[in-house]
């Protein structure tokens, strides 16, 4: 089946091929704290309900990757807000791929930031810290050059917890799927409501990944 990989004995999906390839051109030398991570993701966060049985034999193309691959869309040295960050997609991507950034794990969930917290400390990333609260209550918290956002809802919703973490200048970098271009025409009013501009679709990761992931950039501040 295509977007998935094989598990070996314990259960972890095996990194080769074209996954490989892409797993070392993003992550680079980071590559076994990635795989860590992915290992993290297939035991403690299956056991944990972080990521459905299902989803194990598919953690590396389906969800790791089409999050990583998105670290093309932000600026060296930057702060990434991360909302609703669950089992850590896009955040904890972002922080294995990118040292250079600054990132903060937004989560209001007490048992998926426990999670993140005991992630974060194995890895060592120092990059990362881990806030539980739900967004719209965080703006006091977090003053961001972007937020990223995956699979927590439909942009009429996003963009009016998302783009106040911006502080006034930055982007919304969300992942969507085949419903963007609908999200983005129904919530035209409440972007410009937030002063949200320029708001674009972007297909990132072409001759890369085997599906390449979609992301929602709108902006806040100068054009």
């Amino acid at each position: 089946m295509a977007g998935t990989s094989p598990t070996d004995d314990g259960g972890l999906p095996h990194l080769e091929g074209a996954e490989l390839a892409a797993a070392e051109k993003i992550f680079g030398e980071r590559l076994d704290l990635a795989r860590r991570y992915v290992e993290h993701l297939a035991t403690s966060g299956l056991e944990r309900g972080l990521i459905g049985p299902r989803e194990v034999p598919r953690l590396w193309s389906r969800h790791v990757l089409n999050c990583a691959v998105i670290e093309s869309e932000l600026a060296v040295n930057a702060t990434v807000a991360d909302v609703g960050s669950g089992a850590g997609l896009p955040g904890l991507c972002l922080a294995l791929a990118r040292p250079d950034l600054t990132l903060v794990l937004i989560e209001p969930l007490e048992r998926r930031v426990l999670w993140l917290e005991e992630v974060v400390a194995d890895l060592g990333l120092e990059n990362v810290r881990v806030i539980r609260s739900r967004a719209e209550q965080a703006v006091d918290l977090v003053t961001a050059d972007y937020v990223t956002a995956r699979a927590v809802s439909a942009l009429s919703k996003l963009v009016p917890i998302t783009l106040p973490l911006l502080g006034g200048s930055g982007s919304l970098v969300a992942i969507k799927g085949r419903s963007a271009a609908e999200e983005l025409e129904n919530a035209a009013k409440v972007i410009k409501k937030h002063r949200g501009h320029s708001p674009e679709i972007k297909v990132v990761g072409e001759g890369l990944l085997e599906e390449p992931t979609t992301v929602v950039r709108i902006a806040v501040g100068p054009a």
